[in-house]
Protein backbone atom coordinates (compact mmCIF):
# COMPACT_ATOMS: atom_id res chain seq x y z
CA UNK A 1 0.00 0.00 0.00
CA UNK A 2 1.19 3.73 -0.72
CA UNK A 3 2.92 4.98 2.32
CA UNK A 4 0.84 8.37 1.77
CA UNK A 5 -2.41 6.54 1.81
CA UNK A 6 -1.41 3.92 4.97
CA UNK A 7 -0.85 7.23 6.44
CA UNK A 8 -3.98 9.02 5.46
CA UNK A 9 -6.13 6.11 6.81
CA UNK A 10 -4.21 6.29 10.29
CA UNK A 11 -4.50 9.90 10.57
CA UNK A 12 -8.18 9.33 9.63
CA UNK A 13 -8.82 6.75 12.30
CA UNK A 14 -7.19 8.62 14.67
CA UNK A 15 -9.72 11.73 14.43
CA UNK A 16 -12.83 9.77 13.97
CA UNK A 17 -11.41 8.60 17.28
CA UNK A 18 -11.08 11.79 18.58
CA UNK A 19 -14.61 13.19 17.31
CA UNK A 20 -16.08 10.01 19.51
CA UNK A 21 -14.72 11.51 23.02
CA UNK A 22 -17.21 14.30 23.45
CA UNK A 23 -19.89 12.49 22.64
CA UNK A 24 -18.70 9.73 25.16
CA UNK A 25 -18.46 12.24 27.78
CA UNK A 26 -21.89 14.13 26.86
CA UNK A 27 -23.72 10.13 26.93
CA UNK A 28 -21.53 9.91 30.44
CA UNK A 29 -23.09 13.50 31.85
CA UNK A 30 -26.62 12.65 30.49
CA UNK A 31 -26.50 9.87 33.24
CA UNK A 32 -26.12 12.42 35.55
CA UNK A 33 -28.60 14.70 34.43
CA UNK A 34 -31.59 12.33 34.40
CA UNK A 35 -30.87 12.05 38.12
CA UNK A 36 -30.10 15.85 38.74
CA UNK A 37 -33.54 16.43 37.08
CA UNK A 38 -35.44 13.92 39.11
CA UNK A 39 -34.11 15.22 42.13
CA UNK A 40 -34.77 19.35 40.86
CA UNK A 41 -38.26 18.26 40.36
CA UNK A 42 -38.81 16.32 43.29
CA UNK A 43 -37.44 19.92 44.85
CA UNK A 44 -39.75 22.46 43.27
CA UNK A 45 -42.50 19.78 44.25
CA UNK A 46 -41.29 20.57 48.10
CA UNK A 47 -41.54 23.90 47.61
CA UNK A 48 -45.31 23.94 46.00
CA UNK A 49 -46.11 21.71 49.21
CA UNK A 50 -43.81 24.05 52.00
CA UNK A 51 -45.95 26.85 50.27
CA UNK A 52 -49.79 24.95 49.78
CA UNK A 53 -49.18 24.39 53.80
CA UNK A 54 -48.59 27.70 54.35
CA UNK A 55 -51.76 28.47 52.51
CA UNK A 56 -53.96 26.11 54.35
CA UNK A 57 -52.00 27.81 57.53
CA UNK A 58 -53.31 31.14 56.36
CA UNK A 59 -56.96 30.25 55.66
CA UNK A 60 -57.04 28.23 59.38
CA UNK A 61 -55.92 31.20 60.84
CA UNK A 62 -58.53 33.47 58.81
CA UNK A 63 -61.38 30.96 59.74
CA UNK A 64 -60.23 30.88 63.74
CA UNK A 65 -60.71 34.61 63.54
CA UNK A 66 -63.89 34.58 62.18
CA UNK A 67 -65.07 31.88 64.45
CA UNK A 68 -64.36 34.33 67.19
CA UNK A 69 -65.71 37.29 65.83
CA UNK A 70 -68.94 34.63 65.52
CA UNK A 71 -68.93 33.76 68.90
CA UNK A 72 -68.89 37.41 70.08
CA UNK A 73 -71.84 38.16 68.35
CA UNK A 74 -73.46 35.46 69.48
CA UNK A 75 -73.13 36.95 72.91
CA UNK A 76 -73.72 40.17 71.96
CA UNK A 77 -77.32 38.62 70.36
CA UNK A 78 -77.58 37.51 73.80
CA UNK A 79 -77.28 40.42 75.84
CA UNK A 80 -79.57 42.11 73.33
CA UNK A 81 -82.33 39.63 73.79
CA UNK A 82 -83.11 40.82 77.50
CA UNK A 83 -83.30 44.02 76.07
CA UNK A 84 -85.92 43.20 73.19
CA UNK A 85 -89.54 45.37 73.74
CA UNK A 86 -91.16 44.28 70.43
CA UNK A 87 -92.04 40.98 68.40
CA UNK A 88 -90.45 42.49 65.48
CA UNK A 89 -87.02 42.91 67.45
CA UNK A 90 -87.02 39.53 68.47
CA UNK A 91 -87.64 37.95 65.21
CA UNK A 92 -84.47 40.05 63.77
CA UNK A 93 -82.73 38.43 66.82
CA UNK A 94 -83.57 35.30 66.37
CA UNK A 95 -82.66 35.50 62.55
CA UNK A 96 -79.51 36.86 63.25
CA UNK A 97 -78.68 34.82 65.88
CA UNK A 98 -79.85 31.66 63.69
CA UNK A 99 -77.50 33.20 61.05
CA UNK A 100 -74.56 33.33 63.32
CA UNK A 101 -75.10 29.83 64.35
CA UNK A 102 -74.90 28.69 60.16
CA UNK A 103 -71.87 30.43 60.55
CA UNK A 104 -70.26 29.01 62.95
CA UNK A 105 -70.87 25.46 61.78
CA UNK A 106 -69.70 26.62 58.46
CA UNK A 107 -66.57 27.81 60.09
CA UNK A 108 -66.08 24.78 62.33
CA UNK A 109 -66.24 22.42 59.36
CA UNK A 110 -63.95 24.17 57.03
CA UNK A 111 -61.09 24.54 60.06
CA UNK A 112 -61.73 20.41 60.07
CA UNK A 113 -61.43 20.16 56.46
CA UNK A 114 -58.44 22.30 56.47
CA UNK A 115 -56.84 20.20 59.47
CA UNK A 116 -57.44 17.09 57.39
CA UNK A 117 -55.69 18.35 53.71
CA UNK A 118 -52.85 19.97 56.53
CA UNK A 119 -52.07 16.37 57.59
CA UNK A 120 -52.59 15.07 54.13
CA UNK A 121 -49.72 17.52 52.76
CA UNK A 122 -47.47 16.87 55.15
CA UNK A 123 -47.29 13.19 54.92
CA UNK A 124 -46.76 14.37 51.19
CA UNK A 125 -44.17 16.38 52.15
CA UNK A 126 -42.06 13.39 54.46
CA UNK A 127 -42.71 11.03 51.45
CA UNK A 128 -41.07 13.68 49.00
CA UNK A 129 -38.25 14.74 51.56
CA UNK A 130 -37.40 11.13 51.90
CA UNK A 131 -37.01 10.83 48.28
CA UNK A 132 -34.59 13.44 47.94
CA UNK A 133 -33.24 12.12 49.86
CA UNK A 134 -32.78 8.83 48.62
CA UNK A 135 -32.46 10.29 45.15
CA UNK A 136 -29.14 12.75 46.19
CA UNK A 137 -27.64 9.77 47.45
CA UNK A 138 -28.13 7.91 44.43
CA UNK A 139 -26.30 11.16 42.55
CA UNK A 140 -23.15 11.06 44.27
CA UNK A 141 -22.79 7.37 43.67
CA UNK A 142 -23.36 8.33 40.07
CA UNK A 143 -21.02 11.09 39.90
CA UNK A 144 -18.49 9.18 41.10
CA UNK A 145 -19.02 6.52 38.38
CA UNK A 146 -19.39 9.44 35.86
CA UNK A 147 -16.05 11.27 37.48
CA UNK A 148 -14.54 7.82 37.21
CA UNK A 149 -15.38 7.00 33.11
CA UNK A 150 -15.05 10.51 32.13
CA UNK A 151 -11.23 10.12 33.71
CA UNK A 152 -10.96 7.00 31.99
CA UNK A 153 -12.10 8.53 28.29
CA UNK A 154 -9.65 11.71 28.82
CA UNK A 155 -6.94 9.35 29.60
CA UNK A 156 -7.58 7.29 26.13
CA UNK A 157 -8.10 10.73 23.99
CA UNK A 158 -4.67 12.05 25.06
CA UNK A 159 -3.35 8.15 24.19
CA UNK A 160 -4.87 9.20 20.69
CA UNK A 161 -4.46 12.89 20.76
CA UNK A 162 -0.06 11.72 21.03
CA UNK A 163 -0.29 8.65 18.94
CA UNK A 164 -1.89 11.34 15.96
CA UNK A 165 0.92 13.94 17.35
CA UNK A 166 3.65 11.65 16.29
CA UNK A 167 2.31 11.09 13.39
CA UNK A 168 1.98 14.54 11.96
CA UNK A 169 5.59 14.70 12.87
CA UNK A 170 6.73 12.60 9.73
CA UNK A 171 3.31 13.40 7.48
CA UNK A 172 4.23 14.95 3.95
CA UNK A 173 2.93 18.38 4.29
CA UNK A 174 1.11 18.80 0.88
CA UNK A 175 -0.37 15.71 1.78
CA UNK A 176 -1.42 17.32 5.19
CA UNK A 177 -3.23 20.01 3.22
CA UNK A 178 -4.98 17.75 0.57
CA UNK A 179 -6.53 15.57 3.33
CA UNK A 180 -7.53 18.94 5.25
CA UNK A 181 -9.25 20.31 2.48
CA UNK A 182 -11.38 16.97 2.18
CA UNK A 183 -12.22 17.04 6.07
CA UNK A 184 -13.27 20.45 5.71
CA UNK A 185 -16.63 19.49 4.14
CA UNK A 186 -16.47 15.63 4.77
CA UNK A 187 -15.85 16.16 8.51
CA UNK A 188 -14.25 12.20 9.72
CA UNK A 189 -15.23 10.30 6.59
CA UNK A 190 -12.66 12.28 4.43
CA UNK A 191 -11.03 8.87 4.31
CA UNK A 192 -13.03 6.26 3.34
CA UNK A 193 -13.66 2.18 3.06
CA UNK A 194 -14.60 0.75 -0.26
CA UNK A 195 -17.13 -2.27 0.37
CA UNK A 196 -18.86 -3.73 -2.64
CA UNK A 197 -17.11 -1.61 -4.78
CA UNK A 198 -19.02 1.62 -3.44
CA UNK A 199 -18.02 4.51 -1.46
CA UNK A 200 -18.60 4.78 1.99
CA UNK A 201 -19.02 8.20 2.04
CA UNK A 202 -21.41 8.76 -0.47
CA UNK A 203 -22.74 5.02 -1.00
CA UNK A 204 -22.25 5.59 -4.63
CA UNK A 205 -20.95 2.21 -7.17
CA UNK A 206 -17.78 3.11 -8.59
CA UNK A 207 -16.49 1.98 -11.91
CA UNK A 208 -14.27 -0.67 -12.57
CA UNK A 209 -11.20 0.62 -13.35
CA UNK A 210 -11.07 3.27 -10.36
CA UNK A 211 -11.73 0.11 -8.06
CA UNK A 212 -9.09 -1.35 -9.54
CA UNK A 213 -6.77 1.14 -8.62
CA UNK A 214 -8.00 1.47 -5.17
CA UNK A 215 -7.52 -2.26 -4.46
CA UNK A 216 -3.54 -1.74 -5.92
CA UNK A 217 -3.03 0.84 -3.72
CA UNK A 218 -0.29 2.23 -4.82
CA UNK A 219 -1.76 5.92 -5.81
CA UNK A 220 -3.82 8.08 -3.46
CA UNK A 221 -7.72 8.01 -5.81
CA UNK A 222 -10.40 10.14 -4.75
CA UNK A 223 -14.43 8.82 -5.15
CA UNK A 224 -15.28 10.06 -8.67
CA UNK A 225 -18.43 11.12 -7.39
CA UNK A 226 -17.71 12.55 -3.98
CA UNK A 227 -13.90 13.77 -3.71
CA UNK A 228 -13.15 11.25 -0.73
CA UNK A 229 -9.96 9.43 -0.72
CA UNK A 230 -10.67 6.04 -0.63
CA UNK A 231 -8.88 2.55 -0.13
CA UNK A 232 -10.16 -1.02 0.25
CA UNK A 233 -10.00 -3.17 3.50
CA UNK A 234 -8.32 -6.52 4.07
CA UNK A 235 -11.21 -9.43 3.87
CA UNK A 236 -10.80 -9.62 7.62
CA UNK A 237 -11.59 -5.97 8.46
CA UNK A 238 -14.41 -5.50 5.50
CA UNK A 239 -16.22 -8.68 7.52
Amino acid sequence: MNKYLEDLIKLSKFDTAISMFEPKIENEKAKLATFVETAEAIKASINESYLEIDDIKSKRTKNNIHLSELKSKLEDIAKKNKDVQTEKELKALQLEEEIAKEQIEFANEEIDRLDKLAVAKEENLKELQEKLANEEEEIKDIQIAVDNAIEEINKERNVVYQDRSELLEKFDNKILTFYEKIKRWAKESAVVPVKKQACYGCFMKINDKTYAEVIKAEEIINCPHCGRILYKEDETEEA
